[in-house]
């Protein structure tokens, strides 16, 4: 690629992606990869490095679209609150909490390109989205009242990302934010201290997933 591109994160998530509307949310467009393979070499390549993270940015997820489908199916849930999407990947879940009259809505990532994808897609629908470059982890005391909910969609994907994030989520929780953890059956989901919420099935491509769909539980996280 040139060096104009290269330093243009906005320009090369335009040129390696499609605007397509998740299957659970039509009502939301997103800048999605079509296939895995071409999405993750570009990536590497864009960037100059080997062994990166999958590009999660590309991607409309199922904890994702199972969050956003709950917000706007029932949007007093989230309107005039204070919203933070965490570990927000292609910024959907923060796109629908706006869609549905958040008086706030941020969505963290530490992937600078998915941060650049959420703001592209947060212009994309007409919404504002403040998308951070940041690990709140450690960062953001639960005692701050920053957020009055939360929304990590599939974040226990791996034990030490489960591990990381997990006490932080519920002491945000203990503090007094809402914080909902969408999870279709990942294998480090906690097994306690969760209240489900909402089930939705949610189309899938065999690219990311081993089925056609998966049962997605939207559970509130008790601190």
């Amino acid at each position: 690629m040139t060096e104009g591109p290269r330093r243009d994160p906005a320009a090369f998530i335009r040129a390696v992606t499609a605007i397509a509307r998740p299957p659970l949310v039509p009502e939301i467009a997103l800048h999605l990869a079509t296939e895995i393979t071409p999405i993750w070499q570009a990536t590497e390549a864009w960037l100059g490095e080997v062994g990166i993270e999958p590009p999660f940015w590309a991607f409309a997820w199922p904890g994702s679209q199972a969050m956003a489908r709950l917000i706007l199916d029932d949007p007093a849930r989230v309107a005039g609150r204070r919203v933070l999407d965490f570990a927000a990947g292609c910024g959907l879940a923060a796109i629908a909490a706006a869609r549905a009259g958040a008086a706030l809505v941020e969505a963290a990532e530490i992937d600078p390109l998915a941060v650049a994808a959420t703001r592209l897609n947060a212009a994309l629908n007409g919404v504002a989205v403040t998308a951070l470059v940041a690990d709140l982890v450690g960062s953001v005391s639960p005692r701050t009242g920053r957020w009055d909910l939360i929304l990590a969609g599939d974040v226990c994907y791996e034990a030490p990302m489960t591990g990381h994030i997990l006490p932080w989520l519920r002491a945000m929780a203990a503090a007094g934010a809402e914080v909902w953890l969408a999870d279709p059956g990942r294998a480090y989901v906690p097994r306690e201290g969760l209240a489900a919420m909402a089930r939705f099935d949610v189309p899938v491509t065999r690219e990311l997933e081993d089925r056609d769909s998966r049962r997605v539980t939207i559970a509130r996280l008790l601190g």
